[in-house]
């Protein structure tokens, strides 16, 4: 028999929920990113604190200019560095600000090096002018030794053994412009320093202006052999003059902060300066784009670069994307001044113009190439074989990563401080597991309270307030498992908070449903027309209590940083989907148990304590066994 016209059919909100519960979990084991066994399926992404991962904390020094940074500088570099390591696809990391001077960036997950992410130098658009070996390598102590010793670099000053070229910077197809080829790119330089100065040099005070600190580097290496490094006008031959290879032996004893205060053609020119001290060169050293620069690519070719006339302020927005080969390119755009500084710079190299390169700077296809500099290395160099107008591509062997995290540079490499790393640490997860296994313990805790307590005071209704829990649980585990695996949203301990205090939450409503239920029953209306009067006077004051905490949590997770926003983020979602629960299956429920014998019984059904005032109101003269109850 259909129900009367205006009453709800509790069948289809069921069903509705069936449907939502099937496509959710169908999503948490088909769904893109979901590989392994069903256990890994069913494993929601873990914070930090839960199962470990990388820490690192980053101290700001000083702004490029050289002042010393405001909360203003700290919060754009934080922005700027958050921004990196979400360039990098993990998972909600976590980057906050510590004091006056600390910007700490949590990572959660496998262990990561993350040493890149405060590059503080601004990126710089360089013409490649000269290259030699960046070895640093000193000749064969005697000449009649059958080997001699194998530099660390392959490349030799001469332009015939220059890198292969394999990327190149071309302009889109919009803009007409033509392809060429470049050097490997190196957007992760695989060069680790270890340039290691004396521990006398390591004592030595830090004199505070640039000309005071190359005095100190030339007293250091003597007279003779700066005289001997200021005398060279290109790369010596040190297996041809074993005693100017004596002389320049000092230099190879430098410190990269040593070295950085040396004039750029000398830095290029002594051999015995390596790639190892040149990348050991603290950040932004060679950031004057009025002057030249040595930089090194792969860690063992050394770049002479002309001054910088395109910077990366300059670039609008770098994005990795797909050619017609669907090969991975970063396809770049520029600002309105940019683009024309880039075209300026295209046609400079493309005609070899102005400072000209050397043919063992050229490219293979012998056109020169620019260079894109952040701090101290070179992380791609194009070769330039066409006037490139409007949006360009730097196109390449790349992959997905590698082109991802080069329109990173692209986009982020411009922090306005300098940074030191402070402290590197992996977190294990001994202590997450520990954090883990406590937080469930005490959400199930919460949640076994609720259950005894309802029913206890609610008899039969305390099975509709378990039933409506575990409906609730299913949801928001599938949907903090699709969640993580669609957003990269993560589970911290934070989060497992927000979810205890939604229990509480929940538990309102069932006390304001479940109270106006018996206010009806008290009111002389029998349990089954009770439930739906029930409904609708409760209905809008669950809404309006269960906006409240949704706003709440809002507003929390737009104000907060760090761990705050998992908290508000997990309350916000489970009061959402406890809302869904309670029109889907909370309230479609009470309408079919209102309908059988069980629930009309006062002891059954728990309205017990509402039944018998009701009857003593009516007529307490006619029953006074129920006026004694």
């Amino acid at each position: 028999m259909a129900p009367p016209q205006g009453q709800m059919r509790p069948g289809r909100q069921l069903a509705v929920l069936g449907g939502i519960l099937v496509v959710l979990y169908l999503l948490v084991f088909f769904s893109g990113g979901a590989s392994g066994g069903w256990k890994d399926r069913l494993e929601p992404r873990l914070g930090l604190d839960l199962v470990g991962g990388t820490r690192l904390t980053l101290e700001a020094t000083n702004t490029l200019d050289g002042r010393a940074p405001t909360a203003t500088n700290l919060e754009q570099a934080r922005q700027i560095i958050e921004n990196r390591v979400n360039a990098y696809g993990v998972a909600e990391a976590e980057v906050v600000t510590e004091g006056d001077r600390n910007i700490v960036v949590s990572l959660p997950g496998e262990n990561r090096d993350l040493s890149e992410v405060g590059n503080a130098a601004e990126l710089r658009f360089r013409k490649v002018l000269k290259i030699a070996d960046g070895s640093g390598a000193l000749p064969a102590p005697a000449p009649t030794e059958s080997a001699a010793p194998t530099p660390t670099g392959s490349p030799s000053p001469s332009g015939s053994a220059s890198p292969t070229p394999n990327a190149e910077a071309t302009s889109s197809p919009s803009a007409g412009g033509q392809g060429g080829s470049a050097p490997t790119p190196t957007p992760t330089p695989s060069a680790t320093p270890s340039a290691t100065p004396s521990p006398a040099a390591s004592e030595e005070p830090v004199p505070q202006s640039v000309e005071e600190q190359r005095r100190a580097v030339e007293q250091k290496v003597g007279a003779e052999a700066w005289a001997a490094a200021n005398a060279l006008q290109a790369p010596a031959d040190l297996t041809a003059d074993p005693s100017l290879a004596e002389k320049l032996k000092p230099f190879a004893e430098l410190s990269g902060r040593e070295v950085a205060v040396l004039p750029a053609q000398m830095q290029f020119n002594v051999p015995t300066i390596g790639c190892l001290q040149l990348d050991d060169r603290p950040p932004a050293s060679i950031s004057n784009k009025d002057q030249p620069a040595v930089a090194c690519e792969g860690g063992y070719a050394k770049n002479l670069l002309d001054v910088a006339k395109v910077l990366g302020t300059d670039v609008s927005n770098a994005s990795a994307v797909r050619d017609q080969t669907s090969q991975w390119v970063v396809s770049l755009d520029f600002t309105r001044s940019g683009g024309d500084k880039w075209t300026a710079l295209t046609r400079e190299a493309f005609n070899n113009e102005g400072q000209a390169c050397d043919a063992s700077a050229l490219g293979d296809e012998g056109k020169c190439r620019v260079a894109v500099v952040l701090d101290n290395q070179i992380i791609s160099s194009p070769q330039i074989q066409g006037v490139l107008v409007g949006s360009s591509q730097i196109t390449g062997n790349f992959t997905n990563a590698e082109a991802a995290e080069l329109a990173g540079y692209l986009n982020y490499g411009a922090l306005p401080v300098t940074f030191q790393a402070q402290e590197s640490q992996n977190v294990t997860a001994t202590l997450g597991a520990s954090h883990l296994r406590a937080g469930l313990l005490a959400a199930g805790i919460g949640m076994l309270l609720v259950i005894i307590y309802s029913f206890f005071y609610y008899r039969l209704l305390g099975s509709v307030i378990f039933l409506s829990l575990v409906m609730s649980a299913l949801l928001l585990f599938g949907a903090l498992v699709v969640l993580g695996r669609q957003i990269g949203f993560t589970l911290t301990l934070a989060g497992i908070a927000g979810i205890i205090v939604s229990l509480g939450v929940a538990a309102d409503s069932f006390v304001i449903y479940f109270e106006r239920l018996k206010d009806e029953i008290r009111e002389g209306r029998s349990p089954r027309s009770a439930v739906p009067r029930a409904w609708v006077r409760a209905r809008r004051t669950i809404i309006s209590a269960n906006a409240i905490t949704i706003m709440s949590a809002v507003v929390l997770y737009i104000v907060s940083v760090g761990t705050v926003k998992g908290f508000a983020f997990a309350l916000g979602l489970a009061t959402v989907l406890d809302l869904l629960v309670v029109f889907l299956f909370r309230h479609p429920i009470m309408t079919m148990l209102a309908r059988s014998k069980a629930f009309l019984s006062p002891r059954v059904s728990g309205l017990g304590r509402a039944l018998p005032a009701r009857s003593s109101e009516q007529s307490p003269s006619r029953n006074p066994r129920a006026k004694e109850a």
